[in-house]
């Protein structure tokens, strides 16, 4: 019996090498359109499938492979005595290896401005049948569909004539997981195309980025994935210049540290500890604002993660080497701040491109048993409906301040406090079971800073008491979404003490 493998492929990486293994293995091999030209062009003798299917290529080429001859060939039983038999009587000869891989349907969907039909055109039909028929019947059939498979499998042709029933598991499980991956792209695709927020099923797809040496804590197994599909402006797809691998928490604070400095246009720092900042700072240039970051906390700002939104310069570098820092995520750094940091054997030092504007469309977060998606939260200063509710208004400088703490305090864990200047952070309370613990903390780290400072709530002040307490540490400014029942109370103990109050009509709770 002919032994008979199915080369089709979109992505020719290494298929002449091993096309030209099989063939002196003793394999004929069959193929279609373009793999088929290339292995010709090449000498490698090749079979076309239509002189197996005694049927020509129809409609562009949507129909080549989907034919009994094709697949009678992948899903007999090559030892059933009956599926034997009715292959002979049909002319059926089996094929053992299938190797194919399919239409670039995300390399198309990732053009800007694709069109419907260009995506439409692009979705494989055969590709994906003779995959899944191989795999399905991977007793018998070696099926390939990743070119990093290509020598593993030849190594065991050579060494035993066929490869062992192990690998034939392992690649038909690969497949499927590869047939899946490709019409959840699609199913999302088609359904974002049309507007459908939330389908009666989501399928996601992420691809490995790394392993992990260990999750939250040592005793915990983990692994880094990305969305191949997802922000570009995120800490999947940053790229790391210098220092060892980052950690479970490690992504989980850049991560954090990113989604703060994006807010700002201004020469921005950013310094995140536990998911949380510590420390933020504007200034004129990207050193003033990283000194304003670090004079936030100088305490836990120690072991911590730092996102610039501007190139690192030898000034900024000097002062950054001098304290212990686990990442520096930045657009990019000069060649002698490079020399600085690098110095530093483990420090991480990633870039990434803040001109990129493509944002994911929902956050997903798992909880036991299932998922939860939204939107993410880009409500902003400018969107919100802001109105000053108190007999006087802030000046200019209580203004920058409580826009400052208004785009630190949404990514701040509930309930949150987060105590300004016009430059920096003073005080940040985090997660706190009631929003006067929480005040009680940002005030204490404040210290006498808070004497004529703004005030950020991510949520509204149930009673009065926040106002109360706010007026003693000496704030001057707050802002709030407002919506309580007790509003009223707040304004008044405002007035009383003479501070302006700002109502968004938004909260920002982040849990």
């Amino acid at each position: 019996m002919t032994k008979r493998a199915l080369i089709s492929v979109s992505d020719k990486s290494g298929i002449l090498e091993f096309a030209k293994e099989l063939v002196a293995l003793g394999y004929e091999v069959l193929s279609t359109g373009g793999t088929k030209q290339l292995l010709h062009d090449n000498n490698v003798p090749v079979t076309a499938v239509d002189e197996v299917t005694k049927f020509p290529e129809i409609l562009d080429g949507r129909v080549k492979t989907l034919n009994p001859m094709i697949h009678g060939g992948l899903l007999g039983k090559f030892d059933e005595p009956s599926h034997v038999a009715q292959m002979e009587e049909h002319g059926i000869e089996p094929i053992e290896i299938v190797c194919v891989n399919l239409y670039p349907f995300v390399e198309t969907i990732s053009k800007p401005n694709v069109s419907w039909d260009d995506a439409i055109e692009n979705i494989d039909i055969g590709g994906p049948t003779m995959l899944r028929s191989a795999a399905k019947n991977h007793a018998y059939v070696t099926v390939i569909v990743d070119a990093n498979d290509y020598a593993a499998v030849l190594e065991e042709l050579k060494a035993d004539n066929k490869t062992t029933l192990e690998t034939r598991r392992r690649l038909a499980a690969k497949v499927f997981r590869h047939t899946a991956a490709y019409d959840s792209y699609i199913s999302n695709h088609l359904s974002n195309a049309i507007g459908e927020e939330f389908p009666e099923n989501m399928t996601l797809t992420y691809e490995l980025k790394q392993t992990l040496r260990y999750g939250e804590n040592p005793h915990q197994k983990a692994a880094f994935y990305a969305k191949r599909l997802g922000s570009d402006f995120s800490i999947a797809y940053a790229n790391q210049i210098h220092g060892k691998e980052l950690s479970y928490n490690n992504i989980q604070d850049a991560n954090a540290a990113l989604q703060i400095v994006k807010e700002f246009e201004m020469p921005a720092a950013v310094a995140v500890k536990h998911m949380n900042p510590c420390g933020v700072g504007t200034g004129v240039t990207i050193e003033e604002a990283f000194n304003k970051a670090y004079e936030a906390d100088p305490t836990s700002i120690f072991g911590g993660i730092i996102a610039l939104n501007m190139e690192v310069d030898a000034a900024t570098a000097t002062k950054l080497s001098e304290i212990f820092l686990e990442i520096i995520i930045a657009p990019s750094f000069t060649e002698e701040a490079l020399e600085i940091l690098t110095k530093k054997k483990n420090i991480r030092l990633m870039t990434i491109d803040f001109a990129q504007a493509k944002q994911d469309q929902f956050n997903v977060v798992s909880v036991e048993g299932g998922l939860l998606v939204q939107e993410p939260d880009r409500y902003g200063f400018n969107e919100a409906d802001i109105k000053v509710v108190t007999d006087r208004e802030p000046t200019e400088a209580e203004w920058n301040a409580l826009k400052l703490g208004w785009a630190v305090v949404k990514h701040v864990k509930s309930n949150a406090i987060v105590v300004t200047d016009d430059q920096m952070t003073l005080g940040v309370g985090a997660g706190q079971m009631n929003r006067v613990g929480a005040a009680k903390i940002a005030f204490e780290q404040a210290g006498e800073k808070a004497n004529g400072a703004a005030l950020a709530s991510d949520a509204f002040f149930p009673m009065g008491d926040t106002v109360e307490a706010a007026a003693k540490a000496g704030i001057k400014a707050i802002i709030q979404p407002g919506g309580s029942i007790k509003d009223q109370e707040s304004i008044e103990a405002a007035n009383k003490y003479g501070i302006a109050m700002v109502f968004t009509g938004v909260r920002h709770f982040k849990h």
